[in-house]
């Protein structure tokens, strides 16, 4: 069961408007423990502050809301309840003017009356695994296009991975589970796609996210991966325009942003197929899993 959205999502981000991620302690000083991974298939825990979040979209990625939230949770229902910013006060003479920051909007997310039976018992598994979601370090599409996975990490604090606002959205229900990130890149080496799998409690959290994600794709949004040492990828440079996509399964939601190693603008036709197929490419083997 996937639900999508694949709406216009390509832009910039002007520099120096990142936001602060996961917590004040740096991401490697507490290493989590994932089970029983081969040598070669251990994700790293959540790397250091030097992944960012990368990308911005055009306003009119806001077009098709009414859609996009009616499919976010399956025909249930998903209920905005305010979110307004306060207005900040004029500052005084002489005084520096203090930013408040953006209120949470209070979301809240039902099944329909009709959700399968066996919904309980789909949600009473183990959410899905790194290796599981990722099993492939070489990636063959059926139209022949390769891609190579360069960077696996994956935490149980999905903070860690999320923007501010998304990771405080998320909170809002009975939480995330594991997030798990790979990077991606072409035969070319020339793109960089980070395709991330959040997995959440409940199906109607998941849902929840996945329509404000949907709606609002730069606030919403998780955490891109720069190529770790030793790659042979360059880092995309700040500003750089990007594509966002995501895809929701029964309990878990698949973001994929996109990006061209050397910020090109150029080739958008071509970052949105490579986005798209990665994407894909592991909502299939998220379905597989939670719905064998």
């Amino acid at each position: 069961m996937t639900h999508d959205d694949q709406g216009p999502s390509h832009g910039h981000i002007p520099q120096g408007q990142q936001p602060p991620y996961g917590q004040p302690q740096p991401y490697g000083q507490q290493p989590e423990q994932y089970g029983p991974y081969g040598p070669s298939a251990a994700p790293a825990p959540w790397p250091a502050e030097q992944h960012r979040r990368r990308g911005r979209v055009r306003p009119a990625v806001l077009a098709a809301t009414g859609v996009v939230l009616a499919a976010a949770v399956a025909g249930g229902a998903l209920m905005y309840t305010g979110g307004d910013a306060p207005a900040a006060s004029p500052a005084a003479p002489g005084a520096s003017a203090t930013v408040t920051p953006a209120a949470v909007p209070s979301v809240t997310g039902s099944l329909p009356s009709d959700a399968p039976s066996a919904l309980a018992s789909l949600l009473a598994r183990p959410v899905v695994r790194p290796e599981q979601a990722f099993p492939e370090s070489a990636v063959r599409m059926a139209d022949g296009s390769r891609y190579e996975r360069v960077d696996l990490a994956t935490t149980t604090d999905c903070a860690r991975g999320m923007s501010q606002d998304l990771a405080a959205l998320a909170e809002q229900g009975e939480g995330c589970s594991r997030l798990t990130t790979a990077l991606f890149t072409d035969a070319e080496r020339r793109s960089q796609v980070s395709v991330t799998v959040a997995s959440f409690v409940r199906a109607e959290d998941a849902g929840m996210v996945f329509g404000m994600a949907s709606m609002d794709p730069v606030t919403y949004q998780t955490v891109s991966l720069d190529p770790p040492p030793g790659a042979g990828l360059p880092t995309v440079p700040p500003g750089s325009p990007g594509v966002f996509r995501r895809l929701m399964t029964v309990r878990s939601v698949v973001f994929a942003n996109g990006q061209w190693g050397d910020g090109s603008e150029t080739g958008e036709a071509d970052l949105t197929r490579q986005t798209e197929d990665l994407l894909q490419y592991v909502n299939d083997n998220v379905v597989a899993y939670e719905e064998s």
